[in-house]
């Protein structure tokens, strides 16, 4: 869980990854034969396989995070904000931000709360505890980013807490696969792709680079199983979800059977994880160069996209097992 806490607890949100993308090298240098940082913040590291057959495969995990950045600051000292990816108001207010240099505010709204779906994120503010404008300008600035504050902890029954798990939990699974997979029969490009949160910009340059064979996502999805959200299929506790579809691809159809049978041989807890809306790196790679095979893995969490998350370790520890099985595959 260490690792888990670190990758969660780094700053980086898109567009400002610098510490996540440095934690994730210093995680995972040693055991691969390369690691490069390209010119849009994609780190990208490379473990050669051995098999004669072997594929150029891709492995897609988003590390930026949602947050906020700093318009302006009025002369109370309070700091007006604007979305850095996308923000469910309802569930921020009275939440913590923390912003890049350590400086810790609460966050609140300019209007009445009742009707909160119709309101405007742009409405939204931090106060950090400024006396005035000229107090709050000595910590923060125009241009200054924030994420939200949640640090991880444990709740019941394996499951974890924390904010940033979009995607934190992806690159988990993908350091976990690449650490314990000392000898893939593939070659294996692990991309831990920057700014999807903006619209996969990332995974768009990235699969140029690569030029990948085959390429799986691996991210979150929507956890069907809580009073407000009851209609889909992934939940909690069900294992890791093979994609099928979600409103920007529509996955191999051989690769999700390959993965199954995978699932199936090694007694791996899976389920599926059909979706009308949202979408992964996935939705970018699989259009790419001359057309991708592509597949997805997904993590169920319930409270997507708000200041913290919810998982459950049983299907992450799921989802490892399936990716490391699957980059062993001859394809």
């Amino acid at each position: 869980m260490e690792i888990l806490e670190k990758l969660t607890a780094a700053f980086g949100v898109s567009g400002r990854e610098n510490e996540i993308n440095q934690l994730i090298t210093d995680l995972v240098k040693d055991y691969v034969d390369e690691v490069v940082t390209d010119g849009i913040d994609n780190v990208i590291a490379i473990k050669k396989g051995y098999g004669e057959e072997k594929k150029r495969i891709m492995i897609s995990v988003h590390k930026d995070e949602i947050g906020f950045m700093v318009m302006n600051i009025d002369s109370d000292g309070f700091i007006n904000l604007r979305p850095i990816g996308g923000i469910p108001v309802s569930l921020s207010i009275g939440n913590r931000i923390i912003f890049r240099n350590g400086t810790v505010g609460v966050l609140s709204f300019k209007k009445d709360v009742e009707n909160i779906k119709n309101n405007n994120v742009g409405d939204m503010f931090a106060d950090i505890g400024a006396k005035n404008k000229e107090d709050a300008l000595k910590y923060i600035k125009p241009g200054d980013v924030g994420s939200y504050y949640g640090p991880l902890c444990m709740l019941k029954n394996d499951r974890v807490v924390a904010k940033a798990l979009d995607n934190r939990i992806g690159c988990y699974v993908a350091i976990k696969a690449l650490t314990e997979n000392t000898k893939p029969y593939n070659d294996i490009y692990y991309v831990f792709t920057s700014q999807e949160e903006l619209g996969l910009k990332g995974a768009i340059v990235a699969s140029r680079v690569v030029k990948p064979e085959i390429a799986v996502a691996v991210d979150v999805t929507s956890s069907f199983d809580t009073p407000v959200t009851k209609e889909g299929n992934a939940v909690l506790g069900g294992g890791t979800a093979i994609k099928i579809m979600d409103r920007s691809v529509i996955c191999d159809e051989s690769l999700i059977h390959i993965m199954q049978d995978i699932c199936k041989t090694e007694d791996i807890a899976y389920q599926s994880d059909i979706l009308a809306a949202g979408g992964t790196d996935a939705g970018a790679i699989y259009t790419s160069n001359e057309g991708v095979r592509t597949g997805g893995l997904s993590i169920p969490m319930r409270y997507v996209h708000g200041p913290v998350g919810v998982v459950d370790m049983n299907d992450v520890k799921a989802c490892i097992a399936l990716l490391k099985s699957f980059v062993n595959q001859k394809i």
